[in-house]
């Protein structure tokens, strides 16, 4: 079974966007958040897999999440793709954190059991001390294929 490209696109919009999703359910259909939040990104040092693991998130040396707006100004939908709309930068490390592989998309900052997507970087990327790591625009794939 598959979701047909114009609904993929509609889940996406709704999910990332905040934007409503017309006819599901009755006529108002899903309604966009009376506000929007975040959601947020994490980086991992091994594939958090569909569990949503997040045995191998980074830890120490300053690191956090990083919030993205559930927005048109934090996401770009389109062609059943989404990517990040603005750069997504994490702070400056403050000790190594490790070659990171990975990455973790969370409806919360630091909640346990809240990440919703992950993927694999196109290539590592080793984090040391003072080196600080971003997702450029549009360096941030999700898509339901």
């Amino acid at each position: 079974m598959s979701l047909t490209d114009t609904h993929e696109e509609d889940l996406l919009q709704h999910y990332f966007t905040n934007a409503n999703h017309a006819n599901i359910g009755d006529a108002t259909g899903l309604v966009a958040s009376t506000v929007a939040g975040s959601l947020y990104v994490s980086l991992h040092t091994a594939d958090p897999t569909d569990t949503g693991s997040d045995a191998n998130e980074v830890s120490g040396g300053s690191y956090a999440r990083v919030a993205v707006a559930r927005s048109g100004a934090g996401w770009t939908v389109s062609g059943g793709n989404c990517s990040n709309a603005a750069a997504i930068t994490f702070t400056q490390a403050t000790a190594n954190w490790g070659t990171i592989t990975h990455f973790g998309i969370h409806y919360d900052l630091a909640g346990a059991g809240s990440m919703v997507a992950h993927g694999a970087l196109t290539s590592s990327v080793v984090i040391n001390s003072s080196d600080q790591f971003e997702f450029a625009i549009g360096d941030l794939d999700v898509n339901l294929d």
